[in-house]
C-alpha cells in the first residue's frame, strides 16, 4: 500500500502513478490510501486499484491512527511505503508497527523543510525499514542533516518515460493552442506555486529579460497558494501581458513543445521530475544550483546552473539562450540523453521493486 496525504498533479505523484501502472499483478497487488481526498491523480489511481481515502479530518485527529490500523488489517498489507514527510510518514508508521505490517519503507522526495522530517518523525526512525532517496546528493542529505542510518537509505534515482516527451517539430500548433505568439522566445516553469518553488525569483527574472528582448512569453504552469499573490507581483512588475499562468496541467508533453527554454527557481530541490521532463523534451534548462539538480543538468552542456536566488545570473543564462537559438537547438539531444537514457522509468521501476 502507497500513503500520501492527497495526490494533487507533482512529480513525485506522476511518478506514482507510471510505478502503479508497470507493476506486475503477478507479482503485486497495490492499493493507495490517501489521508484526506484523493486528488486528481489518485482518482486516476482509483480506476485501477483498490484506494482508499478520507481517514485525516484536521491536522489534530488522532482518530487517524485507529482507522489506518483497521484499514491495513483488514486488507492485509504486507508492505507499507510512505510517500513524503509529514502526516503521512509519521502515522502511517506508528500504525504498520500496531497492524503489525512486515515491511515499511518512507519514500521521501523533498528536502528544505522548516524543521527538516521534524523531530517527531526522527523519532519513528527504529519504526523504518527503509528509506528511499531520489538522488545521491539526496542520499546524503537524509543521512548528514536528518540524522537517518546510512545502511537504510537506498538511492533509487528518479526517471521519467522519455518517449512520452520526445521532442515535436510542429512548435507553432502547441503554440496556437496556449494563445502565444508563433515567434517569440518562450520561458516555462513547472512547480506547485509554493513559497520554496521561489516564483517570485521567476517573475523578476523575466522582467529583466524583456527590457533586452521584449517580445518574450513566460508561462507558469502549476497551482497551489501563492497563485493570487505570484499574478499580483507580475502586474506589478510590469510584466503581466507577457507572463501566463496555466494552473494545473496533464498535458505536460504538450506545453514542454512550446517551450524553447526551461527553468526552474527553487530554494530547495532533491531531483525535480519537471527537469526531467524537460530535457527528455529536449530543451535546454536554466536552473538553481540546489539540492541534487546538478546531478541532472549539465552546466554549460544541457543547461545552465544558477545560484539560488540570484536574480541576475537567472536573467543572463536565460536571455543567452534565448539570444542564441542554435546553442539551444545543439543541446537538445544532449538534454534528451541527460535525462537519463531511452527510457529511465524502466530503470527506476527495476530498482523499486522488491
Amino acid at each position: 500500500m502507497f500513503l500520501l496525504t492527497s495526490m494533487p498533479v507533482g512529480g513525485a505523484e506522476t511518478l506514482l502513478v507510471s510505478l502503479v501502472g508497470r507493476l506486475s499483478r503477478a507479482r503485486f497487488a497495490p492499493e493507495l490510501c490517501c489521508l484526506k481526498e484523493l486528488g486528481p491523480l489518485g482518482q486516476v489511481l482509483a480506476c485501477q486499484i483498490p484506494a482508499h481515502c478520507g481517514l485525516l479530518a484536521h491536522k489534530y485527529d488522532g482518530r487517524v491512527l485507529p482507522r489506518l490500523v483497521q484499514l491495513l488489517r483488514r486488507r492485509r498489507i504486507d508492505i507499507l511505503i510512505t510517500v513524503g514527510a509529514g502526516d503521512k510518514m509519521f502515522w502511517g508508521r506508528l500504525a504498520a508497527r500496531l497492524a503489525g505490517v512486515p515491511v515499511v519503507l518512507c519514500a521521501v522526495h523533498s528536502t528544505g523543510w522548516p524543521d527538516r522530517i521534524g523531530r517527531l518523525n526522527r523519532l519513528l526512525t527504529g519504526l523504518t525499514d527503509g528509506f528511499i532517496a531520489v538522488a545521491d546528493a539526496h542520499g546524503r542529505y537524509l543521512v548528514e542533516c536528518e540524522g537517518f542510518p546510512a545502511p537504510k537509505v537506498h538511492v533509487i534515482r528518479n526517471g521519467v518515460d522519455t518517449q512520452g516527451f520526445a521532442r515535436r517539430s510542429d512548435k507553432a500548433s502547441y503554440r496556437a493552442a496556449l494563445g502565444l505568439p508563433p515567434r517569440a522566445p518562450v520561458v516555462g516553469i513547472v512547480a506547485a506555486l509554493r513559497p520554496e518553488k521561489n516564483h517570485a525569483l521567476f517573475l523578476r527574472g523575466a522582467g529583466r529579460v524583456l527590457r533586452r528582448i521584449p517580445t518574450a512569453q513566460f508561462v507558469v504552469v502549476g497551482d497551489g497558494p501563492q497563485r493570487t499573490e505570484l499574478a499580483r507581483l507580475a502586474a506589478q512588475l510590469g510584466i503581466d501581458r507577457s507572463v501566463h499562468f496555466l494552473g494545473t496541467r496533464t498535458d505536460i508533453p504538450d506545453l514542454l513543445a512550446a517551450l524553447d527554454v526551461f527553468a526552474i527557481t527553487s530554494d530547495a530541490e532533491a531531483n525535480p521530475v519537471s527537469i526531467l521532463e524537460a530535457m527528455s523534451a529536449g530543451l535546454p534548462v536554466v536552473a538553481t544550483q540546489v539540492g541534487s539538480v546538478s546531478e541532472s543538468v549539465g552546466d554549460g552542456k544541457t543547461g545552465y546552473l544558477v545560484p539560488a536566488g540570484a536574480e541576475e545570473p537567472l536573467a543572463a543564462r536565460l536571455i543567452e539562450l534565448l539570444a542564441a537559438p542554435r546553442r539551444a537547438r545543439a543541446w537538445a539531444p544532449p538534454a534528451a540523453r541527460g535525462s537519463g537514457g531511452t527510457d529511465p522509468l524502466t530503470k527506476w521501476l527495476r530498482d523499486t521493486k522488491p
